[in-house]
């Protein structure tokens, strides 16, 4: 089922996801219904708080994408579409090193994209869909999309980490968005 993203200004996208503790039916359907919407979305990437859900859950799959990334599981080098959608229940940054500044876009903030720094390299644990501990390494637009979505599962958004005049630069499309947000919700209530 496709899920509705919630947009900036949603007061879901600022909180802190809470630790999936048992991998149950309703958690399985939430992250196959994200990865649906992901993919109707055309986006790379989707975090359980842009579908208005607190929960440390993301999913990525960037198979469709150009541009170069490497994969790492348990130190084995992956083939990257063998290992798509990946699905991280519970995942933290462990390690990072490097950088590389890349374009970011994101599905909660339509219409806005910019240059954004971070590592070039991550190692990150997490859990599978069986609740199965693993350990990955990324780089390329695989690590940026990682750092992302574990941003949105701690409620950081990539406009968090533009630079001041380029956040600046984008002021005015920001507040309408936020303003539009919070008049659809109140018109819910």
């Amino acid at each position: 089922m496709i899920l509705n993203v919630i947009k900036c200004g949603h007061p879901t996208l600022r909180e802190k996801g809470k630790r999936v503790e048992r991998v149950t039916p309703e958690v399985r359907q939430l992250a196959g219904d994200m990865i649906e919407t992901m993919y109707a979305a055309n986006g790379v990437g989707l975090a359980a708080q842009q579908v208005g859900r607190t929960l440390m859950l993301a999913v990525i799959d960037i198979r469709n994408s150009e541009q170069p990334s490497e994969l790492w599981r348990d130190n084995q080098q992956q083939d990257i579409p063998s290992q798509m959608p990946l699905v991280l229940l519970n995942p933290r940054i462990t390690a990072s090193e490097g950088e590389q500044t890349g374009e970011e876009g994101c599905l909660s903030v339509p219409e806005i994209s910019a240059a954004i720094r971070r590592a070039a390299r991550v190692r990150v644990e997490a859990q599978d869909l069986d609740g199965q501990p693993f350990c990955i390494e990324a780089t390329g637009l695989l690590a940026r999309a990682i750092q992302h979505e574990l941003d949105h599962l701690n409620g950081i958004l990539f406009l968090d980490r533009m630079d001041a005049a380029t956040r600046a630069s984008f002021e005015g499309k920001i507040k309408k968005l936020q303003k539009q947000t919070r008049a659809a919700l109140k018109a819910k209530q």
